[in-house]
């Protein structure tokens, strides 16, 4: 089973329903469900899917180099895709990680699936808690 939030997906959602007929390919990162203030019932290790990474962020960089300096060290182990075309899969061409979330049109809460990096089926359990505040260090 995936967890996440339901603002970030509602977020996701909005951004593929703009960005349609283009795909969106966005990186994901979890917390750890001990880490959130409220009690989501969950194992504290259990992650969470909470945030995601622009894709412009560290572009440069990669398309010089060929190194991915858009996540921290440790992020990113999720992805979401939308397919304008409506199918609501992993394809050949999609960038995968192990967890793939898709959304196709209309871009609601029945147009959204997760599968793992095998193109299989994951149940998708969406979370209503705020992540934990952060802030950068001064």
């Amino acid at each position: 089973m995936i967890y996440v939030t339901r603002d970030l997906l509602t977020v996701l959602r909005e951004r593929a329903a703009s960005e349609d007929p283009d795909e969106v390919n966005i990186r994901l990162s979890a917390t750890p469900a001990g880490e959130f203030e409220a009690d989501l019932g969950l194992d504290p290790e259990t992650p969470v899917v909470t945030h995601f990474t622009l894709p412009s962020v560290g572009s440069s960089v990669s398309s010089v180099f060929g190194v991915d300096l858009g996540a921290p060290a440790g992020e990113g182990s999720a992805r979401f895709l939308s397919h304008p075309d409506g199918f609501l899969g992993v394809s050949r061409t999609d960038d995968l990680a192990a967890v793939v979330i898709v959304a196709v049109p209309p871009y609601d809460d029945d147009a959204v699936a997760a599968f793992d990096r095998a193109g299989d089926g994951v149940e998708l359990a969406v979370v209503d808690a705020a992540p934990p505040s952060e802030s950068v260090p001064e």
